[in-house]
């Protein structure tokens, strides 16, 4: 286990990173947590048994958002300092070259709610809150009367993958992200990628980057052992 000194703890479980933001009892967000936010996920980039890492808060909340006492003393200069990093840190959970998932424990609010949607996949514990950006209409109503999101609806409009009771959200999450372990992690990575390009360019760009990761995936031996496996009625092996 790695304990990190700026309020995001990093423990590994074989190649799942649960990465937890530790600033209990609602994880508020000020500066050290963001460049602890964007050392971590800088350093797992760089770590290739890093195969799918989970986000999530410590106690009863993801993070409530950002700390009112240090927002309230920003300047014009230092707001703008400290909403680039932030917009870094989570550039840097977005552009992941693996699959990450935020588990949505509680309240998920403001920046928070941005860290969530940077994600690939979400989970929620039925009590957890959090305000959506889910077209022009909805968007418009949550922004101007402050209100927040439910689980249910948040499912309901497709912001997250899965809504289930608080004491079994780490077990189907596990179990989510197990599934993604589960694949040949080349061809894992290539998707993850591909998924990236995609919500970065035009159509015909990222077919192109299709067509060219599916050659790659084809050097690697994975896709001649996933149908080995298949028509050996076996599970398929492949190199961690």
């Amino acid at each position: 286990m790695l304990v990190k000194p700026d309020f995001v703890r990093v423990e590994r479980e074989g190649g799942v990173a649960w990465v937890t933001l530790d600033r209990p009892p609602l994880n508020l967000i000020v500066p050290e947590m963001v460049e602890g936010i964007r050392a971590t996920f800088d350093a797992l980039r760089h770590d290739p048994t890093v195969r799918a890492a989970i986000v999530t808060g410590a106690g009863r909340a993801t993070t409530g958002g950002m700390q009112l006492q240090v927002l309230r003393e920003f300047t014009p200069a230092t707001a703008k300092a400290f909403i680039a990093s932030l917009h870094e840190a989570i550039n840097l959970v977005h552009d992941a070259p693996f699959p990450t998932v935020c588990m949505i424990n509680g309240a998920c609010l403001g920046a928070g709610f941005e860290l969530a949607m940077a994600c690939d996949l979400r989970t929620a514990a039925e009590a957890a809150l959090l305000p959506g950006m889910v077209g022009p209409g909805r968007a418009a109503e949550i922004l101007l009367t402050g209100e927040p999101v439910t689980a249910e609806q948040a499912l309901e409009w497709g912001l997250v993958n899965r809504v289930t009771p608080p004491a079994e959200l780490r077990a189907v999450t596990a179990e989510l992200v197990g599934r993604i372990v589960e694949c040949a992690p080349t061809a894992v990575r290539l998707q993850k990628e591909l998924i990236v390009r995609w919500r970065n360019t035009d159509q015909r760009t990222a077919v192109e980057y299709g067509v060219n990761a599916f050659g790659q995936s084809f050097a690697t031996g994975e896709p001649r052992e996933a149908m080995d496996a298949y028509l050996g009625k076996r599970k398929p092996r492949f190199a961690s």
